[in-house]
């Protein structure tokens, strides 16, 4: 691998020593899990390329590939190219979002995916970083600029965004979106009589949902009263076999029985196959990786890199806690994915872009650059 001297003014050697290595690196083994888990989480293939699981397996190693060439390209971009990108991105997944509820792929009566030859195409994924780019320089744009309605404008693209997922429906993404603009109204100073009234609005719209949205009610009381065979007593159950060292690679069998075992239940094949500490190592990863990054911004004089980064590492964070929490059954299901580590081509795509942002945005900067 080349070396970067300090005094290398190329753009890859200014890259090098302005990007924060450390979460650059947790990145890379997070990837490289996701990789051992493409293969690990499928069932035993033939080495023949007529085999679906085998075309699945080589397709998701594909897009872990381009994922990480995608981040690496989003990771050298300036605030300015940040913005401008971000924008283009929340502009056309929100119209495909939308190009969803008419002609979007029905699952379970949701309409979320749309179909492109060779991959299924989840709109809301890449509407999310975008997203969070967008409210985070409206609601910095109110402080730096007197007069501008930046918060109100803020609010308003997260209430019809939030509708919009909502009409798919897709709960769980739009608890995502509301929690981020949760932290970036708080980061931002938020009064704590609004935090308080923002709770309260949370815990009345779970309500809501646990009362007139059925799918939710079910997941609920499953949860509450799981039946026999259900998912996550299976999953439970991976975990158990898998002890502290696991089965090995290939050798565990949740993955037989779970429908979903590459995706919202992948962290039950790693610990049915690697065991315990296997498990530990990637959560450990997941919260060493928002620990940095929150250090990162912490002594950052600049609010739009705070409340967008503060966004993506949440957003980044939230979603790793509810997919491992799922699997470990400390909440109910979700359909989240584990980030880079899921089975899913859309995904892996959508937070390599999201966490080429947050590389991009917390890199180090001298005065004069581009904001």
């Amino acid at each position: 691998m080349r070396s970067f001297s300090r005094a290398d003014t190329s753009t890859l050697g200014r890259w090098w020593w302005s990007v924060d290595r450390p979460t650059l690196v947790g990145l890379a083994i997070l990837l490289g899990i996701g990789y051992v888990l493409a293969l690990a989480a499928m069932p035993s293939v033939t080495l023949h390329f007529s085999d679906p699981h085998l075309r699945d397996m080589l397709k998701q190693i594909s897009f872990l590939v381009l994922g990480g060439g995608t981040m690496l390209t989003m990771s050298m971009l300036s605030l300015r190219q940040v913005k401008l990108t971000a924008f283009g991105l929340g502009i056309l997944f929100f119209l495909l979002t939308g190009f969803t509820l008419l002609h979007g792929i029905e699952v379970d009566g949701a309409h979320r995916w749309i179909s492109l030859p060779g991959i299924t195409l989840q709109p809301s994924e890449f509407l999310r970083p975008g997203f969070i780019i967008i409210t985070g320089w409206l609601i910095a744009e109110a402080r730096r600029t007197p007069g501008f309605p930046g918060k109100r404008a803020a609010l308003a693209v997260y209430l019809v965004v939030a509708l919009l997922l909502k009409m798919q429906p897709d709960i769980g993404m739009t608890f995502l979106f509301t929690m981020v603009v949760f932290t970036q109204f708080y980061l931002d100073g938020l009064d704590v009589k609004w935090v308080g009234v923002a709770l309260i609005v949370l815990v009345l719209a779970g309500v809501y949902a646990f009362l007139f949205i059925t799918h939710v009610h079910t997941r609920v009381m499953m949860f509450i009263d799981p039946p026999p065979g259900s998912q996550a007593q299976t999953a439970l159950m991976a975990f158990g076999n898998g002890g502290a060292f696991g089965l090995g690679p290939g050798e565990g069998q949740v993955k037989h029985f779970l429908p979903d075992a590459r995706a919202d239940f992948v962290f039950a094949v790693a610990g049915e196959e690697f065991g315990l500490f296997f498990c530990a190592f990637i959560i450990l990863i997941f919260a060493a990786l928002v620990l940095r990054a929150l250090l990162r911004l912490l002594p950052e004089p600049n609010l739009f890199v705070v409340l967008a980064g503060g966004g993506l590492i949440s957003a980044f964070g939230l979603q790793a806690f509810v997919n491992m929490a799922s699997s470990l059954s400390l909440i109910p299901t979700k359909g989240m994915t584990l980030p880079f580590i899921s089975y899913g081509g859309s995904s892996a795509l959508a937070v390599s872009i999201q966490m080429g942002f947050l590389l991009a945005l917390t890199r180090k900067r001298h005065a004069g650059d581009a904001s």
